[in-house]
């Protein structure tokens, strides 16, 4: 297990488990939570760090660039323009030439828009950006992600912040079997460890998740939990699991037991 790494436009990590920065209670809970969870990648929505006034505190003070590799993400875009934008603040500002790309089609739901996400992904790839895209579980919009460059697709388990965990398994499995050049990441609804380790059970490369962590009674100890699961899931997924069967069968066979 020491060599299975997640390689991403060229960059290893070991943690498959990507984890977010919204809705903690405080920076230092924020930051005891990341260190449990063993991630090595943190999302960080560009819209709510202040990237101007460094005699304030920011969260980017709670987070160590050492172990964590900065994620920009543009959550609060409801266009592809606006994403571009605030993708190319944050390169600018010196966050990362790599984005979460997110482009909300819709403010009850937060589902992703497609079109205007491939028209942001096209464009972003062209200027040098690594571009990883919050999208729904559909393999056609997956494809044309790919076909505009994207580095990962990362589809949605249930909406954002839901808890409601992986709402269509079978999608998540076609997506697998089809998206094979670029990794897949599980992004949004997963809400305990039961979910992450689904995830990675259906061959997930990896899971990014916020809200299951930062809104748990326990945030460290629900960190380490969603560390092990994706751990548990990834592994399972490796080791093949048994075929399931409709009835019993013994698991000690009495052929060779001498009477």
């Amino acid at each position: 297990m020491d060599n299975d790494v997640l390689r991403i436009a060229g960059k290893e990590f070991h943690s498959r488990l990507i984890v977010g920065t919204g809705k903690y209670r405080s920076f230092q809970e924020m930051a005891r939570a990341h260190e449990a969870s063993g991630a090595e990648m943190v999302t960080v929505a560009v819209r709510r760090v202040n990237l101007t006034d460094r005699s304030k505190e920011s969260m980017l003070d709670y987070i160590d660039r050492d172990k964590l590799f900065i994620l920009p993400n543009t959550a609060g875009c409801y266009s592809a323009d606006d994403a571009i934008r605030t993708a190319r603040l944050a390169r600018e500002v010196g966050l990362s030439n790599w984005i979460k790309l997110e482009v909300i089609g819709d403010e009850k739901t937060l589902f992703p828009d497609n079109f205007e996400l491939v028209k942001a992904t096209e464009t972003l790839v062209k200027e040098g950006f690594v571009v990883m895209p919050y999208t729904n579980d559909d393999l056609i919009s997956a494809r044309r992600l790919i076909d505009a460059g994207a580095a990962a697709v990362m589809p949605l388990a249930a909406p954002i912040g839901s808890g409601l965990g992986i709402q269509n398994p079978t999608n998540i499995r076609i997506l697998r079997e089809m998206v094979t050049t670029v990794p897949l990441i599980i992004d949004a609804g997963v809400g305990t460890a039961s979910d992450a380790a689904l995830a990675m059970e259906l061959g997930a490369d990896g899971v990014l998740m916020n809200t299951g962590i930062a809104s748990a009674q326990d945030t460290v100890l629900m960190a380490h939990a969603m560390k092990n699961a994706v751990l548990a899931g990834r592994q399972a997924y490796l080791a093949g699991r048994m075929v399931k069967k409709l009835y019993a069968s013994a698991s000690s066979p009495l052929q060779g037991v001498v009477q």
